[in-house]
């Protein structure tokens, strides 16, 4: 593609004033302004000859491989051109990209010759799709662009900040470990067998093994660990009340921040942790993974569950999972529910699900409700905003309730507390030798 300058069309219509008063002049000088055009035409022909075709730009294009959200980062495009890699003195590039990949510069600030640096700053988790790069370069004398496009598709998932995360998680470990929730090597607790020791005052009598007790003349006691390899599945729910904001961020953003602090929590103890997302439908099952370094694995699938606008079904959903583990786990399940009559097949699904596993509902206090319940009601509209929101919140009571009745345990908490609170029922549960 060739368009001319600014350079080449303030040179043509400067000419045209001279022409004309040169042409007042003398009439037969009223050929001048055909011939000034024409001469700008022939200088842009040449210049189009000189400059570098765009058959002979090469771009490329270099994505993050992860974006966090809210976190700058740099996306890198080089340009060259011609067959010795030359790049003329300027050249611009633009890039083209869906909106919540964060563009801060459309125009790339040059960095290297031939390089262009572009700045990100994602605000919403999902997938960031790279569609498109055009370059432009004057010719050597000015008159004319010479632009070259090219398709990129990249895409780059948009998804929680890793290294906050591993960092939240150890500070709430490493704590509860400081007040004996989690003692080293895992010694005193649990049910799992580990080593004869022995008896010392003040150990617990039931311990002692008389068998070998005898076997060795020495009174011996066993020592106990806490379990490992348990499986914890993580079940998000991804659907229509799910993506409403709370606390200035979405729902599930939130519930995501509360999984991933879980896992890696889990897999850093020894269990094995997995990720399950569905709405009218399941969107994403990662199975369940077994080491640390499966962490960064978890948290890339996790950028791509996207926001949902369907209702969720629960039925398909839980169904879907309860048939995909093949052993006792604790499934966490991060959901919301409108009123009593939308929660009613999730809690018919969760009886079934309770019978052969442990199961776990995260669920966010709606401070919205409650602010319009405690409002001070100054007019009838207040009163029957007030009735409405005192209704629902009795109805999600009640959901509680039938769900504790069952059997299911309970977290409910604030939206910037989810993933302290997540973590302190899990390692209770541990404790407790209940997975």
């Amino acid at each position: 593609m060739i368009y001319p300058t600014r350079r080449c069309v303030v040179a043509a219509l400067a000419g045209a004033p001279i022409a004309l008063v040169a042409g007042l002049i003398q009439p037969g000088l009223w050929l001048a302004a055909p011939a000034w055009l024409l001469t700008i035409a022939t200088l842009m022909l040449l210049d189009a000859l000189m400059a570098p075709w765009p058959r002979s730009a090469r771009i490329t294009f270099e994505a993050p491989g992860y974006l966090a959200v809210a976190a700058p980062a740099t996306a890198r495009l080089e340009v060259t051109l011609g067959k010795q890699g030359r790049t003329p003195r300027a050249l611009e590039a633009a890039l083209d990209a869906e909106p919540r990949v964060g563009l801060l510069n459309l125009r790339g600030r040059p960095g290297e010759p031939g390089v262009f640096i572009f700045d990100l700053q994602p605000e919403r988790r999902g997938q960031a799709v790279f569609t498109e790069a055009v370059v432009r370069w004057r010719g050597p004398l000015g008159l004319i662009w010479r632009q070259a496009r090219q398709k990129l598709a990249v895409t780059t998932p948009i998804g929680a900040d890793i290294r906050r995360i591993e960092d939240e998680a150890v500070r709430m470990f490493s704590r509860d470990a400081m007040h004996g929730a989690k003692v080293q090597l895992d010694l005193g607790e649990g049910a799992e067998f580990h080593a004869l020791s022995e008896f010392h005052s003040g150990m617990d009598r039931r311990t002692v093994d008389w068998k070998q007790s005898a076997r060795h003349q020495t009174l011996l006691a066993k020592e106990f660990r806490t379990e490992r390899n348990h499986q914890i599945v993580m079940a998000l729910d991804c659907g229509r009340v799910m993506s409403e904001p709370i606390g200035g961020a979405p729902r599930i953003d939130r519930a995501i921040h509360g999984a991933l602090i879980l896992a890696y929590a889990a897999l850093r103890s020894g269990d094995r942790a997995g990720l399950f997302a569905f709405d009218d439908r399941p969107r994403l099952s990662t199975g369940a993974l077994s080491s640390v370094a499966g962490f960064p694995l978890l948290v890339h699938q996790a950028a791509a569950i996207d926001y949902g606008a369907e209702e969720t079904n629960y039925a398909l959903g839980l169904t879907t999972l309860s048939a995909g583990l093949k052993r006792r786990s604790l499934v966490v399940i991060f959901t919301e529910f409108a009123d009593s009559t939308s929660a009613e097949l999730m809690i018919e699904t969760t009886g079934r699900l309770i019978k052969r596993h442990l199961v776990l509902f995260v669920v966010m206090h709606d401070e919205e409700l409650e602010a319009l319940v405690t409002a001070q009601p100054d007019s009838p509209e207040a009163v029957a905003r007030a009735v409405v929101a005192a209704t629902l919140l009795r109805e999600r009571d009640l959901v509680l309730a039938r769900l504790r009745r069952l059997g299911a345990h309970i977290v409910e908490t604030r939206a910037d507390r989810i993933g302290p609170d997540v973590l302190n029922v899990y390692l209770d549960l541990k404790r407790r030798d209940l997975l």
